[in-house]
């Protein structure tokens, strides 16, 4: 989609070329009528002065005096011509025309009757030719025709050259002005382009807040964004501080419940049920807590730096469990970044690795790439943790997600790390996969959408 500085310049540009196009066109038209009628004027003066030279005999026909039979018509100019025709429209006089030149003279006009055209007589000979009829108060019946014909080619290179400065004149304004109209433009949308840079700016983790200092049409939109993202950084904050308190308000009671089934103080088969529904409701809490706590995508949220989480994690896991002397694999494009909580993150590989490294014999491979995903057809984030432990049966694939469900019931833990990690991956748009790897045992591989 266009951005709003290039649709006001293209808007603007439309009306400034539509506006300078008919200016051109008028200014155009309004030069050669004016031209026209400077044009008609000077032949209407040199048809005057062709009467005024011709002659009557006493028979009452007009002639032309020796003097000016053989001359250019009243010398004007070698490309003005002349001819006088009688009431049945043969030649009384013509003035020297170019050899194989014929005008095509008006003749038979009525009395005091003008005529105006235009005429080409082949490629490189064009005329004006302005007639009229005139009759002698004492010969009414007589009426000759009297023209006077110009040659165009100092009308058409005037008309010419006012039309090559006209446009060039108007293209110079034109760019001109569009040159200082994207300038007002850009100053004018200036505010909304620092909007946009301080927005990747919070996306990037660079700021945290907009600037305050914006015109007052984008003061209200800026404050209610800093207002949203304050809010939204104190809601999660507050409820991952109530959530806590909730863990730990729930830790005191559930321990007395405990120490009261060691000490045996219960029948046996009451402490069964009671020991079933205290690690149900451990489970429960801890499911829970992690679920709520899960922040999700965010447009407006710092991304986190992939390779440094993972051995963050691996680093952590390594001393936990320092006795089976993992040996961790890692492979991570480089600069991929997560665009969404840290928290989650940590919560994804966290679980992921942890069950690698308790199910393992010796060996873990990590790998985090972006991946098109087959079905979707969206880029996204893959992270893949393979282990060479003994993995997951076939069978046991679609329960281990579920909440409490753990393959080796001999391994301690409450069985919810996969549930967690499935719920955000759901919340992210992504999905939880679980197959055999390369290496013997599982490989669990987490898809996550690029930001949208």
């Amino acid at each position: 989609m266009l951005s709003l500085n290039a649709r006001v310049l293209i808007a603007a540009s439309a009306i400034l070329a539509a506006f300078f196009s008919l200016a051109g066109f008028t200014l155009d038209r309004a030069y050669r009528l004016s031209s026209q009628e400077a044009l008609i004027k000077r032949l209407e003066v040199q048809v005057y002065a062709l009467i005024a030279l011709a002659a009557i005999d006493d028979a009452g026909n007009v002639y032309m005096p020796d003097a000016y039979t053989e001359t250019s018509f009243l010398n004007y100019s070698p490309d003005t011509y002349a001819r006088i025709s009688d009431p049945d429209g043969r030649i009384v006089w013509s003035s020297p025309t170019p050899v194989g030149i014929n005008l095509p003279y008006k003749v038979r006009l009525t009395r005091n009757q003008t005529d105006f055209s235009y005429a080409t007589v082949n490629q490189n000979f064009s005329v004006a030719i302005y007639s009229h009829g005139i009759a002698w108060h004492d010969q009414a019946h007589k009426v000759y025709t009297f023209s006077v014909a110009e040659k165009l080619d100092d009308f058409n290179r005037q008309v010419t050259l006012y039309r090559r400065n006209l446009w060039g004149l108007l293209g110079g304004v034109a760019l001109l002005l569009l040159v200082v109209q994207g300038a007002i433009i850009r100053w004018g949308l200036a505010p909304l382009d620092r909007v946009s840079g301080e927005l990747v700016a919070i996306e990037a983790g660079r700021k945290q807040r907009l600037s305050e200092n914006y015109p007052g049409e984008l003061k209200g939109l800026t404050d209610n964004v800093n207002a949203l993202l304050g809010h939204q950084q104190d809601h999660l904050e507050r409820y991952r501080h109530t959530l806590g308190d909730l863990a730990h308000s729930l830790k005191t009671p559930l321990a007395v419940l405990q120490s009261t089934l060691d000490e045996k103080m219960i029948e046996p088969s009451s402490a069964r049920v009671i020991q079933e529904q205290l690690d149900r409701i451990t489970q429960i809490s801890e499911y829970q807590l992690q679920r709520a706590a899960t922040a999700g995508q965010s447009p407006l949220i710092a991304p986190v730096d992939i390779d440094q989480t993972i051995q963050k994690v691996v680093n952590s896991l390594s001393k936990v469990y320092a006795d089976k002397n993992v040996k961790a694999e890692l492979d991570i494009d480089k600069g991929i970044v997560f665009h969404g909580d840290e928290g989650d993150l940590m919560e994804v590989m966290g679980n992921l690795t942890d069950n690698a490294f308790k199910y393992c014999r010796q060996r873990v491979r990590i790998t985090a790439k972006m991946h098109l995903h087959d079905r979707k057809n969206l880029q996204g984030l893959l992270f893949s943790v393979e282990d060479d432990g003994p993995g997951v049966p076939d069978e046991m694939v679609k329960h281990v997600v579920q909440r409490g469900v753990r393959v080796d019931q001999g391994i301690s833990g409450h069985g919810i790390g996969l549930s967690v990690v499935q719920d955000i991956a759901q919340i992210y748009g992504g999905e939880l996969n679980i197959s055999s790897g390369a290496m013997g045992g599982a490989l669990v591989s987490v898809w996550l959408p690029e930001k949208r």
